[in-house]
């Protein structure tokens, strides 16, 4: 006879088999969707062509299209896309606040400044990818170190917080100071448009570095996962059960900020995601650790991925991804607040 928990584990297996197959699905229908028309039919035909090393006529531009533009794209909004949600909810368990997203220490505002910075100095591609992501971990230093020297045991997430809106502030007045000092004609335009993100610009070599800091962010999390349960059931409860909180705690902000930072890096500012994907997660499977951090990451792949598709086709020009996510998020927002005030009623 079957009981609770196996009734329980086979939803679980099939809600990821489906949440595995979605974002397969997803990525091969992206791969048809651009100006330039490609059918299903004609990618297997490149990728057969280029796996197996046969002699398969096809249009040389399809291989461009696919190989050179398509495919880094989309892996590129698929590894964002799972970043941010991994680290939104990683903090959301960490601060037991659902309302928390992956900037609530001043990541995306300190790699904002650094993009800019660097449009500013006229580096190139590379220099601002780097400058944006050295900033963007230097706010999250100053968050922590002002948080240590401040805060106490007892109200260090409080002043963590505090100190994360306060360095997020700075960095957003640098932005601003900035754009000002920005020559309106050249400087000013470009800093505008990367802080509103895209991934218009994303080659293979982008992908590669995205991928080192993404490893580096989401193995450890997916290691410790079991124990990102503890943080979310108090100070005291987490200590009572042996975890070393403050130990936890700093290696989840490190992962975190190495996901957030890396991201803004490569594709701008995007909002949203790592706020609406975890609770959506959690709506599926629960808010158990050990099976919200994966689904969180095929959520926000394939959510970042439609996104893109919409920014991508829906005009004949290409609509940033921080307007579109914010027009999405916002409304889910409310409708996450009209839940919550009907379960307080």
């Amino acid at each position: 006879m079957r009981t609770r928990a196996d009734n329980c584990n086979s939803n679980n297996y099939l809600k990821f088999l489906i949440l595995i197959l979605i974002p397969i699905i997803a990525f091969l229908l992206s791969m048809t969707i651009g100006r330039y028309s490609v059918t299903i039919n004609e990618i297997f035909e490149v990728v057969i062509a280029k796996a197996l090393k046969r002699n398969i006529e096809y249009p040389e531009v399809i291989e461009t299209v696919l190989f050179q533009v398509r495919i880094p794209r989309i892996i590129a909004a698929m590894i964002v896309g799972s970043a941010l949600s991994i680290s939104g909810t990683v903090y959301q368990g960490m601060f037991k606040n659902p309302m928390v997203s992956p900037d609530i220490l001043g990541t995306s505002a300190g790699a904002g400044f650094g993009a800019a910075l660097a449009i500013l100095l006229s580096y190139n591609t590379v220099g601002v990818q780097i400058s944006a992501f050295i900033f963007g971990i230097i706010a999250v230093f100053l968050t922590y170190f002002i948080s240590i020297k401040i805060g106490r045991s007892s109200n260090f997430m409080f002043v963590l917080i505090l100190a994360g809106i306060l360095i997020g502030t700075i960095f957003q007045s640098f932005i601003s100071l900035s754009k000002y000092m920005a020559d309106p004609y050249n400087k000013l335009p470009a800093i505008t448009f990367w802080l509103m993100g895209s991934l218009s610009s994303i080659s293979r070599r982008d992908v590669f570095l995205l991928i080192i800091p993404f490893l580096l962010g989401t193995v450890p999390l997916f290691l410790i996962r079991w124990h990102l349960n503890t943080l979310s059931f108090g100070e005291e409860e987490a200590k009572s059960l042996g975890i070393d909180t403050k130990k936890l705690r700093f290696l989840v902000i490190i992962c975190s900020t190495f996901l957030t930072a890396s991201s803004v890096a490569v594709c701008g500012m995007i909002g949203w995601v790592g706020l609406i994907v975890p609770h959506i997660a959690r709506m599926i499977v629960g808010p158990d650790f050990k099976v919200l951090l994966p689904a969180s990451a095929l959520i926000g792949s394939t959510y970042l991925l439609l996104v893109d598709n919409i920014a991508r086709g829906a005009a004949s020009i290409e609509i940033p991804l921080g307007i579109l996510t914010s027009l999405i998020g916002a409304p889910f927002f409310i409708y996450l607040l009209y839940r919550t005030r009907k379960g307080l009623n």
